[in-house]
């Protein structure tokens, strides 16, 4: 899939090969066969094939410089690849992402602190936690009535499944427990229950976890029409008469820009550098990079009380990070989502004569719904750039006391559900500095008018733009608490159903013509 020669003209453009990029291109390639697709990813290609999760890759040397490579354009990025300085009050971004180097923070705010991003092909699904939980209450969509409909297709892209870890040990007596503690009063989509993740268990035990090459399918890959070229910076979308034209494109091998020119653009880049794009290409709707929301997040540990040792048989292999994940949904109730994770070693060192029994310490994380205002947001100006030489996003966002005090709430309901399944590990939870939840939103988001507070239409077509669609995480209009990529996907899908639509019909009138 893997190209080199820019094409001078395609049907559809795509910007970005994260799950949502990825939708539009598998969506046309089953709905619009033979529709030509470009896809152009800044970063490089890490795995294989192209958008494979990094956790597939079983050598963790090479695992580990799949990650490094992830990780921006290069000396000016900042790549503190740990997982735990935040904790220690250090600004330090997860493997496979790269921090903002200013203007994450302004007086008086709370900006975004350890806002990440990833450059690779497969975009942040190269090395997300999979978590697939469905919206509930508010979190919604309310103008959607096909909501359900697309988030199944989701589901089918994503290769979504609930059983992957029912090997786990405890894991039904981690449910229970939190069942007891929540459940009262809840219906049946709300009540405790596995987590939805995009991973599947071989027949050999070996866990898959999806990426975007899961999302591109065999359908796509082999699409002679489709190409992917990483290493290729869009800098510009070009807007003729109104309408999308196709983009510049910077090879970043070269140096050198090409123009391809397309009768569909879609920027799928993501939260921060869709609105960037956009911006940088003088498309600039009022809401452009409003309405920013992450998802503040609280964390605890326990450890499972009044258990017994695993037998020497236990189906242990395979224990990871993520072991027999459970799932709190979120309800208007309770404003904040749960990930509740077994795990095969404590986040805290015990004594050297307590040693761990693999699934018996629990972490515990509580996402908390934001309040959303048009003052939150990501903007640009002339005067700085990022590494790459684009607008830099500059981030303005602020707690409000609302959301102060759910943040408060969310740090005693941890505690008791921390209580209620075993014994705490450590002294309190710990609050993560906003940007932790990697769950950007709202910066291009989807509106039923175009009335200044919505960037896009039903379908994710730019107001005033026709012809330019916008897909991601910022796409999604409603405060949520659960991971956003199976609602982006779906929202994807019901984008590329559009452009098919029509790429279908013209081809089938032309052929009608032509008979």
């Amino acid at each position: 899939m893997n190209a080199r020669r820019y094409p001078a003209t395609v049907d559809v453009v795509i910007v970005g090969s994260g799950p949502t990029g990825s939708a539009y291109a598998r969506i046309l390639s089953e709905r619009a066969p033979g529709t030509t697709i470009a896809m152009f990813e800044v970063g490089p290609t890490v795995s294989d094939p192209p958008g494979a999760h990094v956790k597939n890759i079983a050598d963790p040397a090479e695992r580990a410089r799949a990650q490094v490579a992830s990780e921006g354009p290069g000396e000016r990025g900042e790549k503190v690849a740990s997982p735990g300085a935040a904790k220690a009050g250090v600004r330090g971004a997860r493997p496979g992402t790269f921090l903002l180097e200013e203007g994450y923070a302004f007086d008086g705010e709370d900006g975004m602190p350890v806002a990440a991003m990833s450059s690779n092909v497969g975009g942040m699904a190269a090395h997300w936690t999979g978590a697939c939980p469905r919206p509930n209450d508010s979190e919604r969509i309310g103008f959607l009535d096909d909501l359900d409909e697309l988030l199944d297709e989701a589901d089918r892209l994503l290769g979504v499944t609930t059983d992957a870890f029912d090997s786990a040990p405890f894991g039904a007596i981690v449910r229970e427990r939190l069942s007891a503690a929540v459940d009262a009063g809840r219906v049946d989509r709300t009540k405790v229950q596995r987590m939805p993740l995009a991973v599947h268990r071989r027949e050999d035990g070996r866990l898959v976890w999806s990426g975007s090459d899961i999302v591109l399918g065999e359908v796509t890959r082999s699409n002679p029409a489709f190409s992917l070229f990483d290493e290729s910076l869009a800098v510009r979308v070009l807007v003729e008469g109104g309408r999308a034209a196709g983009v510049v494109v910077r090879d970043l091998r070269s140096g050198a820009e090409h123009v391809v020119r397309a009768r569909y653009v879609v920027v799928a880049a993501d939260a921060l550098r869709t609105p960037q794009l956009l911006w940088a290409s003088g498309v600039r709707p009022e809401a452009l990079g409003r309405y920013l929301n992450d998802q503040a997040q609280v964390v605890y540990a326990s450890r499972l009380r009044d258990m017994p040792p695993l037998a020497e048989d236990a189906p242990t292999a395979g224990l990871a990070e993520y072991s027999g994940v459970s799932w709190v949904p979120f309800t208007d109730d309770m404003p904040f989502h749960g990930q509740i994770m077994q795990l095969d070693a404590s986040p805290i060192p015990l004594a050297e004569d307590d040693p761990v029994v693999p699934g018996s310490i629990v972490g515990l994380g509580l996402f908390c719904a934001k309040d959303l205002r048009a003052e939150d947001r990501v903007a640009f100006d002339d005067d700085h750039v990022d590494g790459y030489g684009m607008p830099a996003p500059r981030i303005h966002y602020r707690l409000t006391d609302r959301d102060q005090e759910v943040v408060e709430r969310a740090r005693r309901e941890i505690t008791r559900l921390a209580e209620v399944i075993g014994d705490p590990v450590g002294d309190q939870p710990f609050t993560l500095p906003l940007g932790s939840s990697l769950h950007y939103q709202g910066s291009t988001r989807m509106g039923l008018v175009d009335d200044g507070t919505s960037v896009c239409d039903v379908d994710s077509e730019v107001w005033g733009v026709p012809d330019l669609f916008v897909a991601g995480n910022g796409v999604i209009p409603t405060a949520t608490a659960c991971n956003p990529t199976v609602t982006s996907v779906a929202l994807a899908v019901r984008g590329a159903r559009k452009i098919a639509s029509v790429l279908a019909r013209d081809r089938s009138a032309a052929v009608s013509a032509s008979a």
